[in-house]
């Protein structure tokens, strides 16, 4: 099941895409009172909808898809060097933590308002220098989840999407760490559509990829990921409730612009137009401002 946030005569709303991905069925014909996502995963508390057969839908065409949780409750938990590739290309590129590490990195993403696919980044150009991108398999945790075992993991999966973690890696490298660097409005492009765990798994092998102009840059497989979903879901909620509606950004494989030869590093600019691409999750596409 693909759930979007969608705007229809101005106003925002939620619902699924049908089976041809052509329309949209709005939450009110599933039987639900929801307005917005984490509305949604609130009320269905870790369950799914059932679609009706008659229900009525409106055409994907005359609606506008937002980012699929527009407003997080909270801040992006972010996996920092979670593909050994990425973690050996940073290290290469003096980042700030160094690829000999037994332990998950973790930190937060400051998201004021996630950017929709087909919407514009605001490249920040004034006091970014150096703006790179980051494709991301985003996790949705569904219900709260306190002290959860990885086994037990999927039960606390609401679905997955595409996040572009977008960074001023001048800001990331003169503050010696990535939270600034990373937060700036509009760094979090998200989408296109939350798709449901129970079609993937808790720990989906996907080809991950993302293009700049149509120029392949990042190409793996989610199943390179050092911490793997579960792990990272037991050991967060080990310490900490993992509310429902919590966004997990996994990491990133290597081919980031920071990562290349530095006398051909190439960051985003102007006009620029970055293609995030999951197996199984669509396509989250942006052009840089």
């Amino acid at each position: 099941m693909k759930f979007v946030t969608y705007i229809n005569e101005g106003e925002s709303a939620v619902g699924v895409l049908n089976a041809a991905e052509t329309a949209v069925i709005p939450t009110s014909e599933l039987g639900l009172k929801a307005q917005s996502m984490n509305e949604l995963i609130a009320e269905l508390n870790g369950s799914l909808p059932t679609v009706p057969g008659d229900a009525k839908e409106l055409p994907l065409a005359a609606v506008k898809l937002d980012a699929p949780i527009p407003e997080p409750k909270q801040d992006v938990i972010c996996l920092g060097l979670n593909y050994r590739d990425h973690a050996e290309e940073a290290t290469r590129a003096d980042a700030v933590f160094d690829v000999q590490r037994g332990d998950a990195v973790y930190f937060s993403k400051r998201l004021n308002k996630a950017v929709a696919t087909n919407d514009t980044i605001d490249g920040h150009f004034d006091i970014c220098d150096s703006l790179d991108y980051e494709v991301e398999l985003g996790v949705i945790i569904g219900k709260d989840a306190k002290n959860v075992k990885a086994a037990d993991a999927a039960e606390y999966i609401f679905g997955y999407t595409i996040i572009n973690d977008v960074s001023a890696r001048n800001l990331q490298t003169r503050h010696k760490q990535w939270y600034f660097g990373k937060s700036l409005d509009g760094f979090t492009p998200m989408g296109p559509y939350i798709r449901s765990a129970d079609e993937l798994g808790a720990m989906p092998e996907l080809n991950i990829r993302c293009y700049v102009n149509g120029e392949l840059r990042q190409n793996s497989n989610t199943r390179m990921m050092i911490f793997d979903i579960p792990y990272i879901i037991e050991e967060l909620s080990a310490g900490m409730t993992l509310k429902a509606g919590t966004v997990i950004a996994t990491g990133t494989p290597s081919g980031v612009g920071l990562g290349m030869d530095p006398t051909v590093r190439q960051y985003l600019k102007s006009g620029d137009i970055v293609r995030c691409e999951i197996d199984g999750l669509g396509i989250l596409e942006n052009t840089i401002g």
